[in-house]
């Protein structure tokens, strides 16, 4: 275990989101703090309810997500993790995907996140995986590198 994984905002943090289901999300006010900021590459939100509406429809359009930790960093109020992001798509490809990112969470002195940015390829973890637009992308990215 890493020493981040000591810190019991750290280790409330990853077993929030790993064992994070739908019933969980009306808890969310819980483990960010009402003003807290949300990024990914589809989604800026500020406030706790905008997040919830964001996990929500991952529980929408996902079978089965589920998130597995790596690592964690922690500075401070400063908390790094990777991750994989586990699913199957309700449509398309029924075997499970996983996305592999990152998230930068700053935590407030209660322990809530108070900012939550998550890193991750949409082109390669997601776009590239899709019928079709995954052939385009695939061919894209070896255009982009010959």
């Amino acid at each position: 275990m890493n020493p981040a994984h000591a810190d019991p905002r750290v280790q409330r943090v990853v077993a929030f989101f790993e064992g994070l289901q739908r019933r969980d999300l009306q808890r969310m006010a819980t483990f960010y703090t009402a003003d807290a900021f949300f990024k990914d590459p589809f989604n800026e939100v500020n406030g706790c309810a905008a997040i919830e509406r964001i996990f929500n429809h991952m529980f929408d359009a996902l079978d089965e997500p589920r998130f597995k930790v790596h690592q964690a960093v922690l500075q401070g109020d400063d908390c790094f993790l990777t991750w994989d992001f586990l699913f199957r798509m309700k449509r398309f490809d029924r075997s499970e995907q996983c996305i592999r990112g990152g998230s930068h969470l700053v935590l407030a002195e209660d322990g809530r996140i108070a900012l939550h940015r998550d890193y991750w390829d949409a082109a390669e973890e997601l776009y590239e995986k899709l019928p079709v637009l995954g052939g385009l992308m695939r061919w894209l990215k070896k255009r982009a590198n010959s």
